[in-house]
């Protein structure tokens, strides 16, 4: 199947960036997906249908909705992907903040609809070298203050919408995975009894949802639909079956192809690690022998010799299963994404010193 799409143009243009990111960004964009998302952790969607979600309340077009407060919300763009509100922010002395995913939602409350601006971060390394709730936290403050000149002016601050980041967090501590956890702004009275109303202050929330590659069949949980979608053993089939017949995502081409492609890139990374961790292991195991057997003296060192023999022969083997696996994941990414060779060993990251041998068995092994 060829993916002819953004992605692959933004691929191709050799961002720097790991290409399983930026699909895990693709595939979280998918407004189905999202609606699951937000029905599961933000409470003002909890009554909501799904399709309801995804059809009625995710803006599209929200560049247009964040310029007046009170647009006319019948003028929305349906597509299948959040596009539109643009996820860089920048200021002066603060530099400039990408945002993987921010859109624009309506909820329905008390016979008026609300409007919340909610940023979606796909995240890889829960432990980046800082705190990342805190990250978390200034993302939200962010959006909060950048809401100045487009959803209110001072000192009209009765403007301001609710705030939610949302982190989905692919390789959490053990601890913390299959869990959330959310942060959020609450009253304290400290003498007295004077309270506030909730919607002046409930402008903050940061919600981290924690995966792990566990699948639980037909769960029906949002949790277990994103481990399905960007993590797990799940072959890029038994991933697109389970989308679309456990939790009703309708799985267009796109979505299709971003799901494949994921599966391909990522399998090709634990080839590529199995071929270094052997390679390194071996080189390592072949050296505490010649020392053993120095030491230990010619009797050991003929055994060890003879075990070493026996243990090139099982890599030789080892190897040529490794090999057969990476030249299948560069053929499935030239055929998905439609790209050479040197492009699909790009984004495999495969040394250049590697890569005429593989150049030489694509064009030795038949497909």
């Amino acid at each position: 199947m060829q993916m002819d799409t953004s992605l692959a143009g933004y691929l191709r243009a050799g961002e720097g960036q790991d290409p399983c990111d930026a699909l895990a960004k693709e595939i979280l964009s998918n407004r189905e997906i999202l609606a699951w998302i937000l029905k599961g952790v933000v409470e003002e969607f909890k009554d909501c249908t799904i399709r309801d979600i995804a059809d009625k309340y995710i803006e599209s077009d929200l560049e247009i909705a964040a310029t007046a407060v009170d647009a006319d919300m019948n003028h929305r763009r349906r597509t299948d992907s959040i596009t539109g509100m643009n996820t860089e922010d920048k200021t002066v002395g603060e530099g400039t903040i990408y945002y993987d995913i921010r859109f624009s939602a309506l909820a329905p409350g008390d016979g008026r609809q609300i409007k919340l601006i909610i940023n979606v971060e796909a995240q890889n390394a829960y432990r980046p070298g800082y705190p990342l709730v805190k990250r978390a936290l200034y993302y939200a403050a962010r959006m909060i203050s950048a809401q100045n000149g487009t959803e209110f002016a001072a000192p009209h601050y009765e403007n301001l919408k609710k705030v939610y980041s949302i982190w989905i967090c692919s390789q959490p501590p053990q601890v913390r995975q299959q869990a959330i956890t959310r942060y959020t702004v609450r009253e304290e009275t400290v003498l007295g009894h004077s309270t506030e109303k909730k919607e002046n202050y409930d402008l903050l929330s940061v919600i981290f949802i924690n995966l792990s590659n566990r699948f639980d069949e037909h769960s029906g949980n949002m949790i277990d639909l994103l481990n399905t979608a960007l993590t797990g053993e799940l072959s890029a089939n038994q991933k697109i079956k389970v989308l679309h017949e456990d939790y009703g995502i309708h799985m267009t081409k796109k979505l299709e192809g971003d799901v494949s492609l994921m599966c391909n890139i990522s399998e090709g990374y634990r080839i590529r690690g199995m071929e270094l961790g052997r390679a390194e292991g071996f080189r390592q195991g072949m050296e505490q022998g010649m020392e053993q057997g120095i030491q230990q003296g010619m009797e050991q060192g003929i055994q060890q010799g003879m075990e070493q023999g026996i243990q090139q022969g099982m890599q030789k083997g080892l190897n040529e299963g490794i090999l057969k696996g990476m030249l299948s994941a560069i053929r499935n990414i030239m055929e998905s994404m439609n790209i050479s060779a040197d492009q699909a060993m790009n984004l495999l990251k495969i040394p250049e010193n590697d890569r005429p041998r593989y150049l030489k068995l694509l064009e030795e092994t038949p497909a």
